[in-house]
This record gives structure tokens, sequence and C-alpha cells, in this order.
């Protein structure tokens, strides 16, 4: 293998794949990147078997074609270093290569590329559709933040992509909250779903880039891809059944507060500051057009409330929130004012931005809340 590529280049593919490589894996040769070389084009694929990334670049020139698996880490390190120029790869015997620039080169080793596994996509069973990448993003940002960290039930640490022939919602929950983000540009001619892993979830927020417009999402029984520009990503789904989430959503609270989304958020972190550090509760005290919230840990006698300015109309309620979970909603949606919705003070409160019509649907977050001790 022979070629010329831009040492930029070279490094902002390499790291775009790297996210892939295990920090520890019983077979050393995923600590590689695989180089592919055909067609005037460099394929760089990085991979820990469950979650691979595939970039191409294309190569200034190339004197003869080849496979071969070449260190990451010592590759990323010395491509760092260099400033941006042209850089020449070439093989010298059965087990090193040469990086040559324009004053210096370095010797590196490289392994057989039959070494490398085998990557499997999805197959003629898949289900395709078109995703706009600020969508997707979006989609990601606003609910990644809510999957749990399960072990007995590990569908709950992914995001369900529930597709639809009108829209599509992206769910994640851990039993305490729930958020669901929909958007109707994304359809599919017959219902679909699969449930992604968050840890690919977020390495795909990570590297769809600003210019990205669209994404091409395909899934099969076990595997789903998403493919924009030069990039393709193959992962493994999280195999079983989501729980029905549509129907804890709550469709007749009664009892509105609409309030200032900024001002909500930073007075539920002010006064958690003196709630008790196990439970994190914080008490609501609502009455027409006033919220009250409190909260104290009687185990250090210390208290805190605050009187916020809001809209409120509804039954009196006092009801109990962890406040933890109430400001990631908060800290996670972007909106101006909140519309909070309740039923009493046992049932879930329904969250979604006040905006307008469009944005409601668009977004919603579901809090469980606790009980007084």
């Amino acid at each position: 293998m022979k070629l010329v590529i831009s040492s930029s280049e070279l490094l902002k593919g390499t790291l775009a794949v790297s996210k892939a490589i295990p920090a520890k894996s019983s077979n050393p040769i995923l600590e590689n990147f695989l180089f592919v070389l055909a067609d005037g084009k460099l394929e760089i694929t990085a991979s820990d078997t469950e979650l691979t990334l595939k970039t191409t670049i294309d190569v200034e020139n190339s004197a003869s074609e080849g496979r071969i698996a070449v260190p990451a880490k010592h590759l990323i390190e010395l491509l760092k270093e260099l400033p941006d120029q042209p850089l020449t790869i070439n093989t010298v015997s059965d087990s090193s290569f040469e990086c040559i620039w324009a004053s210096g080169q370095s010797t590196l080793p490289y392994f057989p590329a039959e070494d490398y596994p085998d990557i499997t996509g999805t197959d003629e069973t898949a289900v395709s559709v078109q995703f706009p990448a600020a969508a997707l993003v979006e989609g990601i940002s606003s609910t990644i933040y809510a999957t749990a960290d399960d072990e007995i039930r590990p569908t709950m640490n992914g995001i369900f992509f529930d597709i639809d022939t009108e829209s599509t919602t992206l769910v994640a929950s851990d039993a305490h909250k729930l958020i669901c983000y929909t958007t109707k540009d994304v359809k599919s001619e017959q219902k679909a779903s699969f449930i992604l892993h968050k840890k690919t979830a977020a390495i795909l927020r990570a590297i769809i880039g600003k210019d990205v417009e669209e994404v091409t999402v395909a899934f099969d029984a076990k595997n789903a891809s998403f493919s924009f520009d030069n990039t393709l990503v193959i992962c493994r789904q999280i195999v079983g059944r989501y729980p029905k989430y549509r129907d804890v959503i709550p469709q007749n609270n009664a009892n509105t507060l609409k309030i200032d989304r900024a001002l909500f958020l930073n007075t539920v972190r002010r006064i958690a500051v003196c709630s008790n550090k196990a439970s994190n509760q914080i008490k609501f005290d609502l009455r027409e057009n006033s919220l009250e919230i409190s909260a104290q840990d009687l185990g250090f006698s210390i208290a805190a409330y605050e009187k916020v300015a809001c809209q409120y109309d509804g039954e009196e309620l006092t009801i109990g929130f962890k406040s933890t979970f109430l400001a990631e909603i908060l800290s996670n949606m972007s909106c101006n004012e909140i519309v909070m919705k309740f039923a009493d003070s046992k049932r879930a409160a329904l969250i979604v931005p006040a905006e307008d019509e469009a944005e409601s649907e668009k977004l919603c977050g579901i809090i469980m809340p606790i009980m007084f001790s």
C-alpha cells in the first residue's frame, strides 16, 4: 500500500471513527484502525464488534492499493503533532509502514487485515428512512439524559425509535421520568421501531456535523445503521420489547401551571440546596396564580422556600418531586416558558413547552411525584 493524503484530513477521519475503539479488549486487533485503499479512496474502520464506525477520505495520490490494520493510538498521537501537509503512507515490509512528511518520517507497525473481524451490517429485510440531521441530533439531545442504567431491564438503557406512517417519536425513560420527542419530518410506509443504545446515540450526536443535511437510517431485527456524507455507523440494537410509553402519558391533567422556564429552573436549584441529600425532595404548594417551592433537611436543621411568579389555574395542590429529575428536564428544554399539568399529588405530571401548539406536540416530559416522608 502506498498513498499520499492530507495529514489534517487523515486526522479528522481517524478522530471521527476512533470513538469506536474499545478502551480494553480481549482481542488486540480491535485497538487498530482498518485501512482499505481502493479506487483513490481510503476507507477507515474502527470497531468494538458492537459498534462500528467507517469513514472514507479522498487521497491525493495512490500508487498501490491494499488493506492493513494500523495502531490507532500511535497514529493519532503522531497526526496531532503534524501541521497540515501532504503525508505519504507506504508499507515497507510485511509488518511495518512509514509515514513520511516534508521534514521527517516515522515507522510504525501494522497487522494483517485478515485478522480484523468481519463487520455485518443490515440485511435485505431492513427498513430504511431518511432523517433530517438536525432533527436526529435534537431528538437525541432531548431524550438521552432520561435513559436508564438498568441491568435487569436493558431496553431502558437506550432511545426507542417509534416510526409511524405520520411521524416518528424518540422516547427515553428511567421509570422516574419519561421524555418524548416527535418529528413529522420522518415517516414510514409501515409502522416500525428499534432501540438504540445510549452510547451509540451519544457518539452519533457528536459526529454529525452542522453541515450534514440528512441521515439515512436502516435497521433490521438485530442491527441499525446510520449513513451520512462519507460516514457509516453500524451498531447492535438493544433487543427486547419497549414499554407501552403512550399509556403513561397523562391526557386529562386539569391543573395547569404556566411559568418562565429559566426562572423555574433557577428556583428549583436554589431551594434544592436545602433538600435532603438522599431524597432531593422539594415541595410545591400551588394556589391560584401562586407557587411556593420549599425544601428541608431535618438532620442538618436547614430549610428554604421561595415564592415564584406564575400563572396557575386549578385546585389547590401540594405535591413533591425529586429536584434532580425536574432540573434535568427543565435544563434540557430550550423554550422560554413551560406548561406543567397536574392531576393530583400522586399521579405523574406532564411538562411541555408553552410557546405554541406545534412545539408542545414536539416535546413532552413526564415526571413522577414522590411522597412526603
